[in-house]
């Protein structure tokens, strides 16, 4: 009964992830029209401990959305734990997005700047991995994680519904602002609110 349902709303999603990239127009509010509930973007999510550890980096709590794993681009294992207690930008990106082309080097400038004291992770996905790895390359953000969602399961967990979307957490796993960041413009503004 579940998957009669999960078509016709993945593609309803695909459908606005390719009107919706280049457009420069985007959301910060809910990531999903009608949407009803999240893990990442309800409000306060009590820690919850995962498989008995309970522990991120450094000790911390993970929160309920840092609950997940994934595989990186370059195809090494990633465990979402690892970046609890400190805040976390999750940039979801298509390969073959000129919007996204477009964050890029300010995503990495906001990596870079914020090196020890802010996660950025990306996330891609609606393609294949060769493509996300040259997309990596060709932009010259290697400079942080990369994950390859071929499936499209973390686009899910956060509700993503398209591509050059940005969904920044807290140090607590809270969501604090979601949605597109033309050029990637505010991004440093947005992060600096969490780490002055």
């Amino acid at each position: 009964m579940r998957a009669r349902t999960v078509l016709p709303a993945t593609l309803a999603a695909v459908l606005l992830t390719l009107t919706a990239c280049g457009s420069g127009e985007g959301s910060t509010s809910g990531s999903a029209a009608g949407s009803s509930s999240s893990e990442a973007s309800s409000p306060a999510q009590p820690p919850v401990a995962s498989n008995g550890s309970g522990s991120g980096a450094e000790g911390e709590r993970v929160p309920k959305a840092l609950n997940f794993t994934a595989t990186t681009v370059d195809g090494k294992p990633f465990d979402a734990k690892t970046l609890a207690g400190k805040p976390t930008v999750l940039w979801f990106w298509a390969p073959w997005c000129p919007t996204c082309k477009g964050q890029a080097a300010e995503t990495a400038k906001v990596a870079a700047d914020n090196l020890g004291r802010v996660n950025v992770v990306g996330v891609a996905g609606l393609d294949k991995n060769a493509a996300m790895r040259d997309f990596v390359s060709d932009t010259g953000t290697g400079s942080f994680p990369h994950l390859s969602d071929e499936k499209g399961e973390v686009w899910k967990r956060f509700e993503v519904t398209q591509q050059s979307h940005y969904v920044i957490l807290d140090k607590d796993g809270k969501t604090v602002h979601e949605g597109v960041l033309p050029g990637g413009k505010g991004l440093a503004d947005k992060v600096a609110g969490l780490t002055g």
